[in-house]
């Protein structure tokens, strides 16, 4: 388990398959699970005051409306947090643009998108991008 056993919060998960998954693995009391989707969260406004997205904005379909739903539920001054793959700006990005060829048909898996780019033109405020493994890998830290 990652959390400490008092965390409280909302894990959502738009795959039925993997919400029953998520419910054998050990997790803190206080946090439930929910299907949805990034697009359409089913959480009042200003609900919480932080959210992690992990390899989320790969494949959600229409990025901006995430963004706008994370906007939304996140009070103002909160912090999103998103760790994700991403088309690295050195000379793989060319690379990860024709692998999109093949893994948004076979896996709906964006291999080339620019996730911080995208959070800064939806709203959100970036306040850091950690990169690792060339590139590939961003922890990008925002501010609603």
């Amino acid at each position: 388990m990652f959390y400490p056993s008092n965390a409280t919060g909302v894990a959502s998960e738009p795959s039925s398959g993997m919400l029953d998954v998520a419910k054998r693995k050990a997790r803190p009391a206080g946090v439930r699970l929910v299907q949805s989707c990034a697009e359409n969260l089913p959480f009042a406004d200003n609900s919480f005051d932080a959210a992690f997205a992990t390899l989320v904005f790969c494949s959600v379909a229409q990025p901006h409306e995430a963004f706008a739903e994370l906007r939304r539920v996140v009070k103002p001054g909160g912090t999103v947090l998103l760790l994700e793959h991403v088309r690295p700006d050195n000379l793989l990005g060319p690379i990860f643009d024709v692998l999109n060829f093949i893994t948004v048909p076979l896996f709906d898996d964006h291999f080339n998108r620019r996730t911080a780019n995208d959070a800064g033109r939806a709203g959100l405020e970036v306040v850091k991008v950690e990169k690792s493994l060339l590139g590939i890998i961003n922890l990008v830290a925002c501010r609603v």
